[in-house]
């Protein structure tokens, strides 16, 4: 292995937005995430719906009418053929 082409290793301390920290080996000091284990919504078991635009009631809305739909088709006796 060459000598001095190897970035310096730190025993670094990991800062969550959440207030969580710990320590692991990285070649910064310092390390800030915004998400960790203690506050992700898949861990937590919390969920967090970050709705933009109200997209969510619009695409409940737009399920709604289409399940409508198919109900009212397959509610419909079909057609008598031509002879």
């Amino acid at each position: 292995m060459k000598q001095g082409i190897h970035p310096k290793y730190y025993e670094a301390t990991v800062k969550c937005a959440c207030g969580n920290k710990w320590t692991t080996g990285s070649t910064m000091p310092e390390v800030s995430v915004e998400i960790c284990n203690n506050c992700h919504p898949f861990y937590t078991g919390k969920e967090k719906l970050l709705d933009a635009r109200g997209r969510v009631d619009k695409f409940k809305k737009r399920m709604a009418k289409s399940e409508y739909a198919i109900k009212a088709t397959v509610a419909k006796k079909p057609r008598a053929k031509k002879q």
